[in-house]
């Protein structure tokens, strides 16, 4: 049986148990729907009312009993209805998940063009002051919170250029590419800022350790340039580490960055996230969360499949 096929079959026994944990989590929050959707005026519901709101929401029954019909409903493609939008659930995930996609994979793009000749600058300048710079800036860029490097953008811009950011409002890339680019460009610089550090500090680590190896200094004995020793010898080796740190976090990105959305008041998936759980709307935080599972195991996959691609000595699925 081949690595992929067994990957594949475990996804059904993970998304299995991240669905028992979320919706067990949710109903641990103080509070139900019911609550949530009316405030203080649910206190002033007769006990019939109240009794006629939770069968409606289907918070009437033992746990295990709406676990099980959750499930049976999963399983035939129904995540359920959404309390707060009143569509399906996978409707609602699809219309917020493009702008969650195009801000995760436009911060990628950011942060790797950045992090990775940086992180290679610093390794074939080991000790010299260009690293040192490169170390410092490493250092600020992970060291500073994503809410700060964000207020700080809308206060440069708004302040000193007049110009404030596009915000609550997504444009299809398909529809108006610039606009759409033009709205994101901010928020994904805000996610790739840190996210470049990282990568800085990995490619520069990895770099160091691959330009020590026997097989460099053979391509340097035989007159090989530097350039051609660094960029076609040495990189795609240094670079599995920054695939495996790149994997896990486009993975979180494309959970939705929270605090980001937030503050450029952008609809993606962190926003809708945060929105069902403080509504309660069970069905809609129990889907996205699965949603978003599916999504890290399918980008683990992928990061594992590339190793191969870069390095051929790795042969995943052998002993």
């Amino acid at each position: 049986m081949s690595y992929v096929v067994q990957r594949l079959l475990t996804f059904p026994l993970i998304l299995l148990g991240v669905s028992i944990l979320v919706f067990v989590a949710i109903r641990l929050v103080p509070g139900d729907a019911i609550t949530a959707m009316l405030g203080t005026e649910a206190g002033l519901l007769t006990p019939v009312q109240r009794e006629t709101l939770a069968a409606y929401f289907g918070i009437d029954q033992p746990i295990w009993a709406q676990y099980l019909r959750w499930l049976t409903g999963l399983f035939q493609g129904d995540l359920g209805i959404s309390s707060i939008y009143g569509k399906p659930v996978f409707t609602v995930i699809l219309e917020r998940f493009p702008l969650t996609l195009q801000l995760s994979l436009m911060s990628m793009v950011i942060a790797l063009s950045v992090g990775v000749p940086l992180g290679v600058l610093a390794a074939s300048r080991n000790e010299r002051p260009s690293d040192l710079v490169v170390r410092v800036l490493a250092m600020l860029g992970q060291s500073t919170p994503n809410f700060v490097v964000g207020i700080l953008i809308i206060y440069v811009l708004s302040v000193f250029f007049g110009f404030v950011p596009a915000m609550g409002t997504f444009t299809p890339l398909f529809t108006d590419p610039l606009a759409s680019i033009g709205q994101l460009i901010f928020p994904a610089i805000t996610l790739g800022f840190a996210f470049a550090a990282s990568v800085t500090r990995i490619s520069r680590s990895a770099m160091l350790d691959v330009l020590s190896d026997d097989y460099v200094r053979t391509a340097r004995s035989k007159g090989a340039t530097p350039m051609s020793v660094i960029w076609h010898h040495a990189l795609p080796n240094a670079l599995i580490p920054v695939v495996t740190l790149s994997g896990v976090e486009f993975g979180y990105l494309l959970g939705g960055a929270v605090i980001v959305e937030q503050i450029f008041a952008l609809p993606g998936l962190g926003r809708l996230v945060l929105d069902a759980i403080t509504q309660r709307d069970y069905a809609l935080v129990q889907g996205t969360v699965l949603f978003i599972a599916f999504n890290f195991l399918v980008v683990n996959l992928l990061v594992d499949l590339a190793y191969v691609a870069l390095d051929p000595r790795i042969r995943i699925g052998r002993r």
